[in-house]
Protein backbone atom coordinates (compact mmCIF):
# COMPACT_ATOMS: atom_id res chain seq x y z
CA UNK A 1 0.00 0.00 0.00
CA UNK A 2 1.19 3.44 -0.95
CA UNK A 3 0.30 6.37 1.09
CA UNK A 4 1.21 9.75 -0.34
CA UNK A 5 1.07 12.68 1.95
CA UNK A 6 0.05 16.18 1.02
CA UNK A 7 1.86 19.09 3.11
CA UNK A 8 -1.07 21.51 4.68
CA UNK A 9 -0.92 25.04 5.17
CA UNK A 10 0.00 24.33 8.77
CA UNK A 11 2.84 22.81 7.83
CA UNK A 12 4.52 25.27 5.99
CA UNK A 13 3.39 27.81 9.06
CA UNK A 14 5.41 26.07 11.28
CA UNK A 15 8.34 26.00 9.23
CA UNK A 16 8.18 29.72 8.76
CA UNK A 17 8.06 30.17 12.55
CA UNK A 18 10.65 27.92 13.62
CA UNK A 19 12.99 29.77 10.35
CA UNK A 20 11.94 33.61 12.12
CA UNK A 21 12.69 32.69 15.94
CA UNK A 22 15.98 31.42 14.66
CA UNK A 23 16.96 35.01 13.04
CA UNK A 24 16.48 33.83 9.36
CA UNK A 25 14.26 35.54 8.61
CA UNK A 26 13.99 39.54 7.10
CA UNK A 27 11.30 40.75 8.28
CA UNK A 28 12.12 40.30 12.29
CA UNK A 29 12.60 43.03 14.00
CA UNK A 30 16.52 44.30 13.76
CA UNK A 31 18.93 43.34 16.42
CA UNK A 32 21.70 45.51 16.92
CA UNK A 33 23.59 43.54 19.34
CA UNK A 34 24.97 39.47 19.03
CA UNK A 35 22.30 37.42 18.58
CA UNK A 36 23.88 35.03 20.83
CA UNK A 37 24.33 37.23 23.45
CA UNK A 38 22.39 36.22 26.54
CA UNK A 39 21.39 39.65 27.61
CA UNK A 40 19.08 40.00 24.02
CA UNK A 41 16.64 37.31 25.55
CA UNK A 42 15.17 39.23 28.01
CA UNK A 43 13.29 41.93 25.56
CA UNK A 44 10.22 43.32 25.57
CA UNK A 45 7.19 40.80 24.76
CA UNK A 46 6.00 43.53 21.28
CA UNK A 47 9.15 42.69 19.81
CA UNK A 48 8.16 39.19 19.42
CA UNK A 49 4.86 39.44 18.48
CA UNK A 50 3.75 35.70 16.86
CA UNK A 51 0.19 36.48 16.23
CA UNK A 52 1.48 39.30 13.27
CA UNK A 53 3.09 35.96 11.15
CA UNK A 54 0.00 34.16 10.94
CA UNK A 55 -2.71 36.71 10.02
CA UNK A 56 -2.24 35.72 6.32
CA UNK A 57 -3.36 31.92 7.04
CA UNK A 58 -6.46 29.91 7.61
CA UNK A 59 -6.81 27.45 10.03
CA UNK A 60 -10.16 25.76 8.74
CA UNK A 61 -8.56 22.67 8.15
CA UNK A 62 -5.81 21.51 10.39
CA UNK A 63 -6.06 17.82 9.52
CA UNK A 64 -3.97 16.31 7.10
CA UNK A 65 -5.29 14.94 4.30
CA UNK A 66 -4.26 11.54 3.07
CA UNK A 67 -4.48 9.72 -0.10
CA UNK A 68 -4.07 6.01 0.85
CA UNK A 69 -4.03 3.68 -3.27
CA UNK A 70 -4.37 0.48 -1.81
CA UNK A 71 -2.70 -1.98 -4.80
CA UNK A 72 -4.12 -4.81 -5.89
CA UNK A 73 -3.71 -7.68 -4.35
CA UNK A 74 -1.51 -10.69 -6.51
CA UNK A 75 -3.96 -13.18 -8.33
CA UNK A 76 -4.78 -16.08 -6.29
CA UNK A 77 -2.70 -19.24 -7.21
CA UNK A 78 -4.91 -22.11 -7.87
CA UNK A 79 -4.18 -25.50 -7.77
CA UNK A 80 -4.12 -28.34 -10.28
CA UNK A 81 -7.15 -30.54 -9.35
CA UNK A 82 -6.34 -34.40 -9.13
CA UNK A 83 -7.40 -36.63 -11.65
CA UNK A 84 -8.42 -39.81 -10.10
CA UNK A 85 -9.08 -42.27 -12.92
CA UNK A 86 -11.73 -45.19 -11.91
CA UNK A 87 -11.25 -48.87 -13.80
CA UNK A 88 -13.74 -50.53 -13.86
CA UNK A 89 -14.42 -53.81 -12.15
CA UNK A 90 -16.13 -57.46 -12.97
CA UNK A 91 -16.71 -58.77 -10.04
CA UNK A 92 -17.85 -62.99 -10.13
CA UNK A 93 -21.08 -64.00 -9.59
CA UNK A 94 -22.49 -64.28 -6.32
CA UNK A 95 -22.66 -68.47 -5.03
CA UNK A 96 -26.56 -69.33 -4.80
CA UNK A 97 -25.35 -71.83 -2.45
CA UNK A 98 -25.77 -71.71 1.37
CA UNK A 99 -22.35 -71.92 2.93
CA UNK A 100 -21.66 -75.34 5.06
CA UNK A 101 -22.40 -74.87 8.59
CA UNK A 102 -19.56 -74.56 10.75
CA UNK A 103 -18.55 -77.67 13.38
CA UNK A 104 -15.97 -78.15 15.83
CA UNK A 105 -12.75 -79.78 15.44
CA UNK A 106 -9.95 -80.88 16.82
CA UNK A 107 -6.98 -79.42 16.23
CA UNK A 108 -3.34 -78.32 17.31
CA UNK A 109 -3.62 -75.90 20.46
CA UNK A 110 -2.32 -72.39 20.31
CA UNK A 111 -1.88 -69.53 22.91
CA UNK A 112 -5.81 -69.08 23.47
CA UNK A 113 -6.79 -73.23 23.46
CA UNK A 114 -7.42 -75.70 21.08
CA UNK A 115 -9.03 -74.38 17.96
CA UNK A 116 -12.81 -74.70 17.74
CA UNK A 117 -13.30 -75.03 13.88
CA UNK A 118 -15.64 -71.72 14.43
CA UNK A 119 -13.01 -69.17 13.83
CA UNK A 120 -12.36 -68.67 17.53
CA UNK A 121 -9.56 -70.82 20.30
CA UNK A 122 -11.45 -72.17 23.11
CA UNK A 123 -10.57 -69.52 25.56
CA UNK A 124 -11.91 -66.85 23.56
CA UNK A 125 -15.58 -68.48 22.60
CA UNK A 126 -15.34 -69.16 26.83
CA UNK A 127 -13.66 -67.84 29.62
CA UNK A 128 -10.37 -69.62 30.82
CA UNK A 129 -9.33 -68.68 33.85
CA UNK A 130 -6.45 -71.43 36.34
CA UNK A 131 -7.70 -74.68 34.59
CA UNK A 132 -11.15 -73.59 34.57
CA UNK A 133 -12.63 -73.47 31.45
CA UNK A 134 -16.64 -71.41 31.67
CA UNK A 135 -19.04 -71.38 28.51
CA UNK A 136 -22.26 -70.97 29.85
CA UNK A 137 -25.06 -69.45 27.71
CA UNK A 138 -22.96 -69.09 24.71
CA UNK A 139 -25.08 -70.74 22.18
CA UNK A 140 -23.15 -73.91 21.82
CA UNK A 141 -24.45 -77.00 20.21
CA UNK A 142 -21.33 -78.75 20.51
CA UNK A 143 -18.48 -79.26 23.52
CA UNK A 144 -15.70 -77.50 22.17
CA UNK A 145 -12.14 -78.86 22.18
CA UNK A 146 -10.86 -78.34 25.95
CA UNK A 147 -6.71 -77.17 26.57
CA UNK A 148 -5.54 -80.22 28.22
CA UNK A 149 -5.18 -78.60 31.78
CA UNK A 150 -8.94 -78.11 32.02
CA UNK A 151 -9.82 -78.90 36.10
CA UNK A 152 -13.64 -77.96 35.54
CA UNK A 153 -15.58 -77.43 32.99
CA UNK A 154 -18.90 -75.27 32.88
CA UNK A 155 -21.01 -75.69 29.66
CA UNK A 156 -24.26 -74.91 31.21
CA UNK A 157 -27.31 -73.18 29.19
CA UNK A 158 -26.57 -73.55 26.17
CA UNK A 159 -28.07 -76.09 23.38
CA UNK A 160 -25.81 -79.19 23.15
CA UNK A 161 -27.52 -82.41 22.12
CA UNK A 162 -25.02 -84.73 22.53
CA UNK A 163 -21.70 -85.42 24.34
CA UNK A 164 -19.03 -87.89 22.64
CA UNK A 165 -16.51 -90.53 23.43
CA UNK A 166 -13.95 -87.64 22.03
CA UNK A 167 -15.16 -84.17 23.71
CA UNK A 168 -13.49 -85.31 27.13
CA UNK A 169 -10.53 -87.51 25.71
CA UNK A 170 -6.91 -87.25 27.39
CA UNK A 171 -8.07 -84.62 29.85
CA UNK A 172 -7.00 -86.63 32.63
CA UNK A 173 -7.19 -83.69 35.31
CA UNK A 174 -10.97 -83.02 34.80
CA UNK A 175 -12.93 -83.00 38.42
CA UNK A 176 -16.02 -81.58 36.98
CA UNK A 177 -18.22 -81.23 34.64
CA UNK A 178 -21.57 -79.17 34.54
CA UNK A 179 -23.87 -79.26 31.29
CA UNK A 180 -26.99 -78.65 33.13
CA UNK A 181 -29.48 -76.78 31.37
CA UNK A 182 -28.72 -78.13 27.66
CA UNK A 183 -30.33 -80.48 25.22
CA UNK A 184 -28.90 -83.87 25.61
CA UNK A 185 -30.50 -86.90 24.76
CA UNK A 186 -27.78 -89.18 24.19
CA UNK A 187 -24.57 -89.84 25.79
CA UNK A 188 -21.74 -92.08 24.68
CA UNK A 189 -20.86 -94.79 26.62
CA UNK A 190 -17.11 -93.86 26.73
CA UNK A 191 -17.44 -90.27 27.60
CA UNK A 192 -16.73 -90.12 31.06
CA UNK A 193 -15.27 -93.57 31.74
CA UNK A 194 -11.64 -92.45 31.55
CA UNK A 195 -12.12 -89.63 33.79
CA UNK A 196 -10.31 -91.01 36.80
CA UNK A 197 -9.96 -87.91 38.47
CA UNK A 198 -13.69 -86.58 37.94
CA UNK A 199 -15.39 -85.79 41.05
CA UNK A 200 -18.66 -83.73 40.03
CA UNK A 201 -20.84 -84.56 37.05
CA UNK A 202 -23.80 -82.22 36.78
CA UNK A 203 -26.22 -83.35 33.96
CA UNK A 204 -29.31 -81.78 35.07
CA UNK A 205 -32.28 -80.59 33.26
CA UNK A 206 -31.60 -82.57 30.03
CA UNK A 207 -33.43 -85.32 27.84
CA UNK A 208 -30.88 -87.91 29.04
CA UNK A 209 -32.90 -91.73 28.98
CA UNK A 210 -30.02 -94.27 28.94
CA UNK A 211 -26.96 -93.32 31.60
CA UNK A 212 -23.57 -94.44 30.76
CA UNK A 213 -20.99 -96.07 32.77
CA UNK A 214 -19.21 -93.72 35.43
CA UNK A 215 -16.05 -93.47 37.09
CA UNK A 216 -15.70 -94.75 40.31
CA UNK A 217 -14.15 -91.76 41.61
CA UNK A 218 -17.26 -89.50 41.31
CA UNK A 219 -18.46 -87.43 44.54
CA UNK A 220 -21.40 -85.86 43.52
CA UNK A 221 -23.87 -86.91 40.55
CA UNK A 222 -26.93 -84.66 39.67
CA UNK A 223 -29.20 -85.87 37.09
CA UNK A 224 -32.65 -84.69 38.03
CA UNK A 225 -35.03 -83.57 35.60
CA UNK A 226 -34.14 -86.04 32.49
CA UNK A 227 -35.97 -88.89 31.28
CA UNK A 228 -33.84 -91.27 32.50
CA UNK A 229 -35.15 -95.16 33.25
CA UNK A 230 -34.08 -98.51 35.21
CA UNK A 231 -33.58 -99.67 31.76
CA UNK A 232 -31.02 -97.32 30.97
CA UNK A 233 -28.83 -97.58 34.21
CA UNK A 234 -25.92 -100.21 34.16
CA UNK A 235 -26.66 -103.08 37.12
CA UNK A 236 -25.18 -102.01 40.11
CA UNK A 237 -23.98 -98.51 38.60
CA UNK A 238 -23.09 -96.68 41.91
CA UNK A 239 -21.72 -99.91 43.63
CA UNK A 240 -18.05 -99.08 43.36
CA UNK A 241 -18.45 -95.48 44.18
CA UNK A 242 -16.77 -95.55 47.94
CA UNK A 243 -16.71 -91.77 47.80
CA UNK A 244 -19.96 -90.88 46.37
CA UNK A 245 -22.03 -88.52 48.83
CA UNK A 246 -24.75 -86.71 46.65
CA UNK A 247 -27.39 -88.51 44.51
CA UNK A 248 -30.09 -86.80 42.53
CA UNK A 249 -31.81 -88.78 40.31
CA UNK A 250 -35.52 -86.83 40.97
CA UNK A 251 -37.88 -86.46 38.29
CA UNK A 252 -37.12 -88.80 35.87
CA UNK A 253 -38.77 -92.69 35.32
CA UNK A 254 -36.97 -94.84 37.26
CA UNK A 255 -38.78 -98.17 38.35
CA UNK A 256 -36.98 -99.13 41.07
CA UNK A 257 -33.88 -97.64 43.78
CA UNK A 258 -30.71 -98.27 42.18
CA UNK A 259 -29.14 -100.55 44.46
CA UNK A 260 -26.31 -101.34 46.02
CA UNK A 261 -25.87 -97.97 47.25
CA UNK A 262 -22.52 -97.14 48.82
CA UNK A 263 -21.62 -96.77 52.13
CA UNK A 264 -20.18 -93.12 51.60
CA UNK A 265 -24.02 -91.87 50.44
CA UNK A 266 -25.08 -88.64 52.31
CA UNK A 267 -28.05 -87.56 50.33
CA UNK A 268 -30.15 -89.42 48.16
CA UNK A 269 -32.89 -87.82 45.86
CA UNK A 270 -36.06 -90.20 44.11
CA UNK A 271 -38.65 -88.04 44.41
CA UNK A 272 -41.11 -87.50 41.43
CA UNK A 273 -40.20 -91.48 39.85
CA UNK A 274 -42.15 -94.39 39.24
CA UNK A 275 -40.95 -96.52 42.34
CA UNK A 276 -43.81 -98.76 43.53
CA UNK A 277 -42.00 -100.56 46.03
CA UNK A 278 -38.74 -100.59 48.50
CA UNK A 279 -36.58 -103.16 49.01
CA UNK A 280 -35.50 -104.77 53.25
CA UNK A 281 -32.07 -104.59 51.57
CA UNK A 282 -32.11 -101.36 50.07
CA UNK A 283 -30.76 -99.25 52.98
CA UNK A 284 -30.42 -102.00 55.28
CA UNK A 285 -29.08 -105.27 56.15
CA UNK A 286 -31.39 -108.19 56.66
CA UNK A 287 -28.83 -110.46 57.81
CA UNK A 288 -26.86 -108.02 60.23
CA UNK A 289 -29.91 -106.59 62.61
CA UNK A 290 -26.99 -104.36 64.36
CA UNK A 291 -25.75 -102.72 61.09
CA UNK A 292 -26.28 -99.03 61.51
CA UNK A 293 -25.69 -96.94 58.13
CA UNK A 294 -24.92 -93.75 60.08
CA UNK A 295 -24.24 -91.41 56.89
CA UNK A 296 -27.29 -91.69 54.82
CA UNK A 297 -29.26 -88.80 56.50
CA UNK A 298 -31.57 -86.84 53.93
CA UNK A 299 -33.48 -89.39 51.65
CA UNK A 300 -36.54 -88.49 49.30
CA UNK A 301 -39.54 -90.60 47.85
CA UNK A 302 -42.04 -88.21 47.92
CA UNK A 303 -43.72 -88.11 44.45
CA UNK A 304 -43.93 -92.07 43.95
CA UNK A 305 -46.49 -94.56 43.49
CA UNK A 306 -44.76 -96.75 46.93
CA UNK A 307 -46.43 -96.31 50.74
CA UNK A 308 -43.41 -96.05 52.83
CA UNK A 309 -45.26 -97.06 55.71
CA UNK A 310 -45.41 -100.83 54.40
CA UNK A 311 -41.74 -101.31 54.83
CA UNK A 312 -40.59 -100.13 58.04
CA UNK A 313 -38.42 -102.59 58.77
CA UNK A 314 -36.49 -101.11 55.64
CA UNK A 315 -35.72 -97.87 57.72
CA UNK A 316 -34.02 -99.77 60.92
CA UNK A 317 -31.23 -98.92 59.76
CA UNK A 318 -31.16 -95.40 59.20
CA UNK A 319 -30.82 -92.36 61.33
CA UNK A 320 -33.63 -90.58 59.71
CA UNK A 321 -36.98 -91.97 58.21
CA UNK A 322 -36.72 -91.17 54.43
CA UNK A 323 -39.17 -88.25 53.32
CA UNK A 324 -42.47 -90.21 51.21
CA UNK A 325 -46.07 -89.63 50.60
CA UNK A 326 -48.51 -92.67 51.28
CA UNK A 327 -50.48 -93.35 48.61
Amino acid sequence: MVVHTQTSKMSLYRTFLVLTLMGFSQSAPPVESDPYDLENYDVDADTWDLNTYGETYIYDDLDEEIEVVTSAPPPAVTQTSAVVYLEEVTLPPRSTKSPAPSTLDFRAPGLFGPDTGLGLPSCLLCVCISGSVYCDDSELTQIPPLPKDTTHFYARFNKITEVKAQDFINLNKLKRIDLSGNLISKVDEDAFRSLSHLQDLLLADNNIQVLPELPASLKHIDVQNNQLRSSGMHAEAFKEMKELQFLYLSNNKLDYIPVPLPESLRVLHLQNNNIQSISQDTFCNSHDMSYIRKALEDIRIDGNPVDINLYAQAYVCLPRIPVGTPV
